[in-house]
Formats: structure tokens, sequence, C-alpha cells
């Protein structure tokens, strides 16, 4: 990596400025959608304990299913840039509207299990009984909004392939202005509505998803550059072929993502039986990574688009610089998070709740964050790289051994067996993660250095 970054110093400058000028937009855009969750948490803190383990209770089973509409569309992004860089543009709205034909059947079925199927969990893993009530209630409402997010995504897919970013910052921005005066209104009752509490919080969530999707279409609907595109222009049934292709790329990365949230929830639905504080103390610290996480995540899917531009126009040599830059970045990013994890563990956790042991133990699991930073940046740029060339499959089966081969079994030994409870489970988060960074890094630079130097 260090030789492909000392050559053809105009280029990789150039490089440079590209992926930070697609990556500034998706990071504020993630950093928006994950400020809902954050919206989410600290009204429900404020509120009371209760609602906040309900809502978190709630929040880590409807992630699996936003994880897997993210998954599935993220087939949309390489393939629209693969098309842009080989100067097919004809070819992206008939594309754009098969994906149409997944987003919305798979918005409306996410929706259903997310509403009936997700609390059957929390009885089968023998959650606290007093919160599964609200936690029901809270799934039930945000599952309205599955449908939007789905179509969301596919917008985003369509825009951010086309290395137009700009609007997932905006709608994503509004949903995060919107989402805390429509919140409050709906968890601590105003304007003559009663108080809702953790059920008000998936319902404010669904409306603001509702709008956000809705701005969205109008924009890309009035937008003269999509016109060209011919986005709607007629009706297209569903085509095997191309559902199949987007399937082929999207259905790994769903599972890819799936295996790492799941692992994630796994833990949180573990350590939900060791009580409320630590409950509570986990989804903050949780919340506060996720946070951090969405920086590098920006970057990876800058990296993607980069990447499928690239290989795109047959280019081995851009594919590499590309990610060489993407992964740079991402370590830079990182080691300033890592930094400030380390340092400030107790003033940041006390940004979410005044509650003393909630904070100590918060603080606890921060400082373990900080030390998975780098890993977690690695493999998130790792992946970003691999999917701009299509690369889906082997990537993984990868994340499946890091996370669940690896990750979990680790923390269940530490947290339980070495009696080190929830900082054992961090423990092993960190473990899964390394391990998927190494393997992942070293898959794509194999497959990378063997692409040929554009002619």
């Amino acid at each position: 990596m260090t030789a492909i970054l000392s050559t053809d110093r105009p280029r990789l400058l150039s490089e440079f400025s590209a992926t930070i000028l697609l990556a500034a937009p998706l990071v504020l855009g993630q950093l928006s959608a994950i400020g809902m969750n954050l919206i989410d948490t600290v009204l429900a803190g404020h509120l009371d304990a209760h609602t906040l383990g309900a809502v978190a209770l709630g929040s880590n089973v409807w992630v699996l299913a936003i994880i897997t509409i993210i998954g599935i569309m993220m087939a949309l992004q390489p393939s629209i840039a693969q098309l842009r860089g080989a100067g097919r543009n004809d070819e992206i709205g008939a594309v754009f509207r098969q994906a149409l034909w997944l987003a919305i059947p798979l918005g409306i079925g996410l929706g259903f299990a997310a509403a009936f199927l997700g609390p059957l969990l929390f009885g089968l893993i023998g959650v606290d009984a007093d919160l599964i009530a609200d936690a029901t209630s809270f799934m039930r409402a945000i599952a309205w909004g599955a449908p939007a997010l789905s179509v969301f995504f596919a917008l985003r897919g369509l825009t951010e392939g086309m290395g137009m970013t700009r609007p997932t910052m905006y709608f994503s921005m509004l949903g995060l202005i919107l989402l805390g005066p429509i919140g409050y209104v709906l968890m601590y009752g105003a304007l003559g509505i009663p108080r809702l509490g953790a059920f008000g919080c998936g319902l404010a969530t669904a409306i603001v998803l509702w709008v956000q999707c809705g701005a969205f279409a109008l924009y890309v609907a009035r937008r003269s550059r999509f016109r060209d595109l011919n986005l709607l222009a007629h009706f297209d049934k569903p085509d095997r072929r191309t559902l199949s292709e987007l399937l082929n790329i999207g259905a790994p990365i769903a599972v890819t993502l799936l295996m790492e949230a799941g692992l994630f929830v796994a833990v949180a639905l573990t350590i939900g039986k060791l009580g409320t504080d630590i409950i509570a103390s986990h989804q903050i610290a949780i919340n506060i990574a996720s946070v951090v996480f969405m920086v590098p995540l920006g970057i990876a899917m800058a990296t993607t688009v980069r990447v499928g531009y690239a290989r795109g126009r047959n280019d081995g040599h851009g594919v590499r610089q590309a990610a060489a830059v993407g992964m740079m970045l991402t370590l830079a990013v990182q080691i300033v998070s890592a930094t400030l994890l380390f340092t400030l563990p107790e003033r940041i956790a006390s940004m979410y709740t005044d509650d003393a042991a909630v904070i100590t133990l918060a603080a606890q699991l921060l400082v373990l964050a900080a030390i998975f930073q780098l890993s977690d940046g690695v493999q998130a740029a790792s992946n970003g790289a691999l999917r701009g060339l299509k690369d889906t499959r082997l990537p993984m089966l990868i994340s499946g051994f890091a996370y669940w081969g690896v990750g979990m079994p680790a923390g269940l030994w530490l947290a339980f067996r070495h009696g080190l409870g929830a900082a054992g489970m961090w423990m092993g988060l960190i473990a899964g993660l390394s391990v998927a960074a190494i393997l992942l890094t070293s898959r794509f630079w194999s497959i990378a250095m063997k692409l040929p130097v554009r002619r």
C-alpha cells in the first residue's frame, strides 16, 4: 500500500480530494441517521430508566430489520458506480426500477416481522418481564416505517452510485431535525396528546421515516440530472436476471451486516439478563460507539463508489489507489476517536444520564470501545473496497467466522466463565473485529494486486 501511495502524486491528491468530497456528506448523513437513535435514547433516558430499557431492547431487535434493508439496497452503489464508470448511463434507470421491486416488498415483509416476530424473541430469551410490554409497543409502532426506510435506501443507492452524496446528507439531517420535537410530543405528552412513552418513541420514528422518504423521492423527481436516466419513464415487470444480480451482491452484504449487527444484538440481549443498570450502561456505550463508527462507515461507502467507478473503467491502479486512500483516511479518523473515548469516557457517558452508577459502568465499556476503534475501522474500509468490486460472498463467510466463530464464544467465555460480565462481552467484540480486519484486508489486496493497469 505504501508503494501505491508514493507514486503518481497528482492523481493521488485527486483521489484524496474526490474521496473526501464524497465521504464528507456521507459521514454527516450517517451521523444524522444514527443521531435519530441517539435522540430516542436521550429522550427515553431522561423519561425514566424503565423506558430507556424498553427502547434499548426494542431498538436492538429493530436494527436487524434496518440492517437487512441497508445490506440488500447496498447492491445499488457498486452496480450504478460501475455502470457510470463504463459510460453505460442509459442502463441505470432499468436497474433502479428493478431495485424498487426489491425494496417495497422487502420493507413490508420486514415491517410485519418486526411487529409480530420480534416481540416473541423477548420471551424466548428470558428478558425481564417488566420490560417486554413496552418494548413490544415500541416495535409495533416503529414497524410502520419499514417500507419507507426501504425505498429511502433505494434512493440513496441511486444517488450515491451516481457520485451524488449530498442528498443523503440533506434528508438524513431532515430526519434528525424532525425527530426531536415529534418524539418529545409523543413520548412526554404535549399539545393535547397523552404521554405515550416507548410507543410514542417508535411512532415518532416511523412518521419521520415516511417524511424522509417522500422528500427524497420528490428531490429525485425534480432534479434535472436524473431526468436523462428515465427512472420511471415506463413500467417494468420484474426481471429475473437483474433481480438475481442485485440479490447476489446485496444478500451477502445483508448477511455480513446482520452477522456483525447480530453480534452486537446478541451481546445486548445477553447483557439484558444482568440487570437494568447494566442494560442502560451498555445501551449508552454502544450508542456512542455506533455514533463514532459512522465516520469510517461514511468513508467506506465513498470508497465503494470510488473503487466501483475505477473497476467499471477497468483501471486496476485506480482500484488500488482508491482503496489505499480510503484505508488511510479511516486509520486517521479512528486514531482520533480512540483517543477521545479513552481519555473522556465519564464526560461522554454523562451526556446521556445523570445516574452515577450507570455513568461509571458505561465509562468502563467506552475504554474497551476505544481499543477496537482501529480494527473496526479497518474492517469497514476493507469491506467497502470489496463491495466496490462486487466481491461480497467470501467476505460474508469471513465475517461469519470472525464475529460468531471468534467474537461471540470469546465474549461468553470471558463474561460468564471468568465473571467479567459486560466487560467480558465487549472483549469478545474486540477479538471478533480484529480477526475480521486482518482477513478482509488480506482478501482485498489479494484481488486488487492482480487487476491490470489501464492502458
